[in-house]
């Protein structure tokens, strides 16, 4: 029972920072409702948790020589791979995806950081 709390607490935290990120981030679009943000975030914390360590393991002597800043690199990758599996989200450039990255790794971290305590 537990990992299944888990789960629907990072789905409604990615869910929430999709949101957050569309309404903050210019050229960062989500249309749709409830259900597809609902599916958005559960399709971003399925790629966080396969696609993504695949990615930095595969790029691991890139993020050792900039000193791990590559990883900023693979984290838009990863949006951007998002964006592209769901038709309800649109990211039009690099710099939005940069931001819409700062945006929904701030607000998950703030959700997660509340509900640990």
């Amino acid at each position: 029972m537990k990992l299944i709390g888990k789960l629907i607490v990072m789905i409604l935290a990615n869910a929430a920072a999709i949101w957050a990120a569309g309404r903050l981030v210019p050229g960062f679009n989500f249309h749709g409702g409830m259900w597809d943000l609902l599916a958005a975030g559960l399709v971003l914390g399925i790629v966080n948790s396969f696609v993504r360590p695949i990615l930095k393991l595969v790029t691991l002597p890139v993020i050792l020589l900039t000193l791990g800043l590559f990883t900023v690199i693979v984290n838009i990758a990863c949006l951007l791979f998002v964006a592209w599996l769901l038709p309800t989200l649109s990211i039009a450039g690099f710099w939005a995806a940069l931001w819409g990255t700062v945006v929904i790794g701030l607000v998950n971290y703030v959700i997660l950081s509340v509900i640990k305590e």
